[in-house]
């Protein structure tokens, strides 16, 4: 397992990027729920933010791709608006407990 941070350091409602063993990966928390994927739109392949730990629209409510526009369902991945409908981002195990938030790779 990797840890990616303390539980402390991700916060409701907050988005952060990590990078680990060259691993680009983003991780959200939302309604006590830590959800991570790895840090790839399906459209391109490239990285989803322009500003760094800035992964949500604007309501707060889905991960966002800045180049394309593209809106994606924080709990699943599925891209529900923009170039990749109907595709994903690639979901990581992810486990939360007193010493920090992991990912299984």
């Amino acid at each position: 397992m990797i840890r990616l941070c303390a539980p402390d350091e991700l916060t409701e409602g907050q988005s952060r990027g990590f990078l680990i063993d060259q691993l680009n990966l983003l991780a959200v928390r939302r309604h006590g729920q830590v959800h991570a994927y790895l840090n790839r739109c399906p459209h391109r392949g490239i990285a989803l933010e322009w500003v760094k730990d800035d992964f949500l629209d604007d309501s707060g409510s889905l991960i966002r791709c800045a180049r394309h526009g593209a809106l994606f369902l924080i709990d699943s991945g599925e891209c529900v608006a923009g170039p990749c409908e109907g595709q994903a981002l690639q979901m990581l195990e992810c486990l939360e407990d007193a010493n920090g938030i992991w990912i299984v790779p």
